[in-house]
């Protein structure tokens, strides 16, 4: 089997181990797939797997987490090149939820199948996210945890402990008018996630999916608090307490339109932070991705 195998520069294992290209290598050959592991700039990464599948590639492997994953899912989206993922980053949340191994080999051997899964993504304004997309708190929390690691140089964990707790005193309700699916609602909310398939949202670690391809987002709304309320809802969310009136779930949902008064709003997608201009359209993309999974 010939595939083109691309891990992305500065991603968990591939920053972490300056041995990593070989030891992909060496699990890619002893799992009987032919092919060369290239290692990619960030900058460069996206492009480089849009050309793999512009070639009509049969097969692009990706290693890194989710965020090297989202990115390689944007550019497979819809083509018929397949998937391959090697789960080497800090946090894998959809290869987890795909049943794919963490172990290098076994990932491997995986791959070397080709047994393929249809699942689905989901867009906001055209952009592809695999897990999930958030306004409000959590895209906060993550400008301020990047900005602590790159001036002060601290650890993603630390780092997230100290944004959370600066982002929960400081925070701020959303006034946020939503259309889901053809139904309108005004909410006034301190967050709003959307994610791929349904979610047990844990602040801080995201819960499991127990299916990716049912077709529907999951819209969490958190209730408006006063700040301790909060703080408390977020303290359980982290222990896996919370209460129902914690969060909304709206079900049923294929297609959300997030509107605001604001010219922008921050909003996260697989714990990337972009600013958009409202209306944000949101909808699934239903079994669009081919990926090789148990």
């Amino acid at each position: 089997m010939a595939a083109t195998v691309l891990l992305k520069k500065g991603a968990g294992a591939v920053g972490a181990d300056p041995r990593i290209d070989e030891k992909v290598g060496e699990a890619i050959e002893r799992a009987g797939i032919d092919a060369k592991v290239k290692i990619v700039r960030g900058r460069d990464f996206d492009a480089r797997c849009r050309a793999v599948v512009d070639r009509g590639d049969p097969l692009l492997i990706v290693g890194g987490g989710d965020g090297t994953v989202s990115g390689a899912a944007s550019a497979v989206v819809g083509s018929e090149t397949l998937l391959g993922i090697l789960p080497l980053g800090t946090l894998n949340h959809f290869a987890r939820d795909l049943g794919i191994s963490t172990d290098l080999d076994e990932a491997a051997k995986l791959i070397a199948t080709a047994s393929e899964r249809r699942v689905d993504v989901a867009e906001m304004n055209g952009r592809i996210f695999i897990n999930n997309s958030a306004i409000g708190l959590y895209p906060l929390m993550i400008v301020d945890r990047d900005l602590q690691r790159k001036r002060l140089g601290r650890s993603k964990r630390l780092a997230m402990l100290v944004a959370s707790i600066r982002t929960l005193v400081r925070f701020d309700h959303r006034r946020l008018t939503l259309t889901v699916n053809d139904q309108q609602g005004q909410i006034d909310t301190p967050l709003l996630f959307v994610g791929n398939n349904d979610y047990r949202l844990d602040l801080g670690a995201p819960g499991r999916r127990m299916s990716l391809d049912e077709g529907e987002l999951c819209v969490l709304v958190m209730r408006k608090k006063t700040r301790a309320a909060l703080i408390a809802a977020s303290v359980r969310a982290l222990l896996d307490r919370s209460r129902p009136d914690d969060m909304v779930r709206i079900g049923h949902v294929e297609r959300l339109r997030v509107d605001s008064s604001r010219s922008h709003l921050a909003v996260s997608l697989d714990g990337e932070v972009v600013r958009s201009s409202p209306p944000l359209d949101y909808r699934i993309r239903k079994q669009a991705l081919r990926v090789v999974a148990p």
